[in-house]
């Protein structure tokens, strides 16, 4: 599994769908470049069960993420149209209507691959023709990417396994407090907690208390 942490998020432009009903083309996380903190996560794909849940998670949330200068985007190896489909879906019918942050496509599953988020790779049979080995849909990952395009937290779960909102809001949130003051947060810090100066004395003042 690659670490991005640190590099470039890589560059895609693809199909997406916006506002819950209007596809679009080329859509690219470039365009949050010096504006916007972008969350970028992946799931494996519509109309299964623990995805819903987290797509539906986040945008319950979505002003949480917005007042902190978020832009949330999702992504599956599904077309825009299976993600238009889902999203004109009522909840009791298994869908996710009301989501209104981007979700991405990634049928070429070229993102997932850059991302290194493919739960598979792909290889050739003795005859020489393209196989797939794996399961062709992405694991659960989640990126949060800066204003400068670079990728400072990233997350990877098995596909069964669902991620909290909250601890995405919680990573946001130290990221910005180190950017604004320069202190370091420890174990578990949270939003009003208090953090420490990356020295041999700020750590030794922060564990006194």
């Amino acid at each position: 599994m690659s670490v991005l942490v640190g590099k470039k998020a890589p560059s895609f432009k693809t199909d997406a769908v916006i506002n819950g009903n209007q596809i679009v083309e080329n859509f690219s996380l470039d365009q949050y470049l010096g504006k916007k903190y972008v969350l970028f996560y992946f799931y494996p794909a519509d109309f299964t069960f623990v995805c819903p849940t987290e797509i539906l998670a986040f945008q319950e949330k979505i002003a949480d993420f917005e007042k902190r200068n978020v832009a949330v985007v999702g992504c599956s190896v599904d077309s825009a149209f299976s993600h238009w489909k889902w999203l004109q879906s009522e909840l009791k019918e298994g869908g996710i209507k009301g989501v209104k942050y981007p979700i991405v496509a990634d049928l070429s599953k070229t993102i997932s691959e850059n991302y290194d988020v493919l739960a598979g790779y792909y290889d050739y049979d003795d005859d020489d023709q393209i196989i797939f080995n794996g399961t062709p849909q992405a694991y659960r990952g989640l990126f949060l990417i800066d204003k400068q395009g670079i990728v400072r937290h990233q997350l990877v779960n098995d596909m069964p396994l669902g991620r909290s909102v909250d601890e995405a809001l919680r990573m946001i949130d130290a990221l910005q407090y180190f950017e604004e003051n320069g202190e370091v947060c420890p174990a578990n810090w949270k939003k009003g907690d208090k953090a420490l100066k990356p020295t041999q004395e700020g750590i030794s003042e922060y564990l006194s208390h």
